[in-house]
């Protein structure tokens, strides 16, 4: 892998209105490339908002949807990225010619259209579909991974895109400040995000704590160490939907170190330099090389017939309400 410069940005997306957020992704790519990268990550669904997707119907979330590559998110995309001279990754509801429907991931270059990847574990609306397989792609010297916010919480689709090559996984979320049956997690209060200018303190201990980064800190690292890769998760800040997220977009090392993080209490962006010398000594690489895929037959073997893999988070969504 040669020397490269990432950027992972946080902003407050607004539902539905993807020339509102666009205008956001253009500013703050802007913004990126001044400060030398050469790409920027934009969290989960930033084109379109996310968790304001399960109140939507069918009809609803199909209207928000379009197609990939050649919708005109994707035309806006390519314009800020021609623009900037930078590759801009970011998350939208994608429409394929079948009218499936997919929570999807764009990457697109100066030059045009480089990959999609569609969410492997899709949960905010039924409508959804999940997508098919891993996504990994050359870019300029560098291998990139694409896993989407829940993809990430299973062990196994950070090592298996490892396995396929990937240097930097690229890990866009909409997650923290959620309800949940671990200790200290919970929900943010919005007069907090509200009040924030004038009282600061309140909040960053929430997202500081258990409610957030406490909670980001458990495993995110675990996910770059284990396999001795890079780790660029980015996630939005403020009002989503009927929560509020804690944004804290970071850049992680072959280590599990953080390069770079967003403090902000407001859009913010999180520059590192990725450089190849650090997976000389990364305990991860090791550990690939101790494998014995002999011994693996218990992850791969399938469920019990009857058995389907079901995706759950650890709240309530308002659907499941109104189907009970």
């Amino acid at each position: 892998m040669r020397d490269i410069r990432i950027a992972t940005a946080q902003f407050e997306h607004l539902d539905g209105d993807k020339i509102a957020n666009l205008t956001r992704i253009r500013d703050l790519t802007r913004r990126a490339a001044g400060e030398g990268a050469e790409v920027v990550c934009f969290h989960e669904c930033a084109i379109t908002g996310y968790t304001f997707l399960q109140s939507l119907d069918r009809d609803g979330l199909a209207s928000l949807a379009e197609p990939v590559p050649d919708g005109p998110s994707i035309a806006s995309l390519w314009e800020i990225a021609r623009e900037s001279r930078v590759v801009v990754m970011a998350g939208l509801v994608e429409i394929d010619s079948e009218g499936r429907l997919f929570n999807s991931y764009a990457v697109v270059s100066p030059d045009g259209f480089l990959t999609c990847h569609r969410k492997l574990h899709v949960f905010i609306s039924p409508y959804l579909s999940p997508g098919p397989g891993y996504t990994v792609f050359d870019h300029d010297g560098v291998r990139f991974g694409i896993l989407t916010c829940y993809d990430n919480n299973l062990p196994e689709n950070a090592r298996a895109t490892t396995l396929l090559g990937a240097e930097v996984i690229i890990a866009p979320h909409v997650t923290g400040c959620l309800p949940s049956t671990m200790p200290g997690r919970g929900s943010v209060d919005r007069a907090l995000w509200e009040n924030r200018h004038r009282d600061p303190s309140r909040l960053r201990l929430e997202f500081q704590g258990p409610k957030a980064r406490g909670w980001l800190l458990r495993w995110l690292p675990a996910r770059a160490w284990e396999n001795g890769v890079y780790y660029v998760f980015s996630n939005p800040i403020g009002v989503d939907g009927d929560t509020i997220k804690p944004g804290l977009s970071m850049i992680l090392d072959p280590h599990g170190e953080i390069l770079a993080e967003c403090h902000a209490l407001g859009d913010d962006l999180a520059v590192a330099l990725l450089t190849s010398e650090a997976f000389e000594h990364a305990s991860g690489r090791r550990y690939l090389n101790a494998r014995r895929p002999e011994l693996y037959e218990p992850i791969t073997r399938p469920h019990p017939p009857g058995h389907q893999a079901i995706t759950k988070p650890g709240w309530s969504l308002s659907y499941e309400s109104r189907s009970s």
